[in-house]
Order: structure tokens, then sequence, then C-alpha cells
């Protein structure tokens, strides 16, 4: 029996994966979470074989979260689906040590085939994502990266500077190498290129 937590945000996309999960006799949904945040407080207690999360969700992405599993040396594998086949989404996950990258496209079969490869220890995905990840690699540090991301919600440098506990200058340091490696014109414009590569 594969023991699998579900994360995503639609609530009828989470709905519609954990029934169509449940047509197979070696699968059990053991647990659900609308966002990253919810699930990292939850996989410690239920320690499901395997996460199955969106990427893009509110208050903490599935990469994020797989990001903070993997310093809590979670032995939950982690299996990403998503709409979107960005290039920097598959290097950070691979990063992360996410067994798995499926798009939401994919049929019921491939995903519950998927998730019985990953637990007999195997990798499952796409080789040419994993090629385009590998030719583009993200340029940013986690410091850019944290301020960037603020940057696009629109919070001003002092309010960047109080989130992340540094100083004003320092964060304005971040952005510009930030503009300066994506070669932008200003920070929204840093931004905008970073999360159109996948990389926020």
């Amino acid at each position: 029996m594969i023991r699998v937590y579900l994360v995503e945000d639609q609530a009828l996309v989470r709905g519609a994966v954990a029934a169509l999960l449940g047509l197979d006799e070696n699968v059990q949904v053991i647990g659900q979470a609308e966002n990253g945040k919810v699930a990292l407080a939850e996989i410690p207690k239920c320690k499901p074989d395997i996460v199955l999360t969106d990427i893009e969700m509110p208050e903490l992405s599935g990469i994020e979260l797989a990001e903070k599993l993997a310093i809590e040396k979670s032995e939950s594998r982690i299996v990403i689906m998503t709409t979107f086949s960005k290039a920097g989404y598959i290097r950070r996950s691979l990063d992360a040590g996410v067994k798995g990258f499926i798009l939401k496209e994919a049929s019921s079969d491939s995903l519950i085939l998927a998730l019985k490869k990953v637990m007999s220890g195997h990798k499952v995905i796409d080789p040419e994502l994993v090629l385009s990840a590998l030719d583009d690699r993200d340029p940013l540090t986690e410091k850019e990266r944290a301020s960037l991301k603020l940057a696009a919600e629109g919070l001003k440098t002092q309010m960047i500077a109080a989130k992340l506990y540094l100083s004003e200058g320092t964060v304005r340091n971040y952005l510009s190498e930030a503009i300066s490696k994506l070669n932008a014109s200003n920070r929204i414009d840093a931004a905008r290129i970073a999360k159109r590569k996948g990389w926020l």
C-alpha cells in the first residue's frame, strides 16, 4: 500500500486527484492540505510514503515544501505535479531531492504508475524537461531570490529588509545583483524574468 499525502490549493483539483488515486487498491490518500505550510506541519505526524504536491500555492510553494522537508530529513518521497514545465522549476526540484515531476495533463494511469515507480526507488521526470533544466541554471542565490520575490509582491526595500532580518543596504545589494545577473532594467523586470524561468 502506497500512503500518499496530497497538497493542492484548488479544492476541486485536490478532490479529483484524491478520487482518482483512490481507485487503485494499492494507493491510499492519508491526508490533504491546501498549501505547503499546512502540509509541513502535518507530514511529520502522518509520515506518508509519498507527498504529491502542486508547485504554485499560497503560503509555501511545492518546491519550498520539498526544500524544507529535505532540511528536516523527511523520509517521505516528494512528487511534484504541475501545469508548468518551466526549466527553473525542474532544476530547483531536483536540487531539493524531488523524486518525480509530473504534468497535470498526464492520465490517471500515468500518475499512479509514476507513484509506483517512485516507491520502487526510481525517479520519474521527463528526459526533455531534465535536459532543459540542466541547460538553464538559476544564477540567483537564495537571498537574491528571497529579496526579489518580496519585491515582486510590491514591498519596498525597508519592508523586505525587515522580513529577511537584513539591513536595507544589503537588500539593495541583493536586488542590484539579481537585476544585473538577469540583464533586467529594474527589480520588477528582474522578478518577471525570474518568474517566467521558474526561479521564483
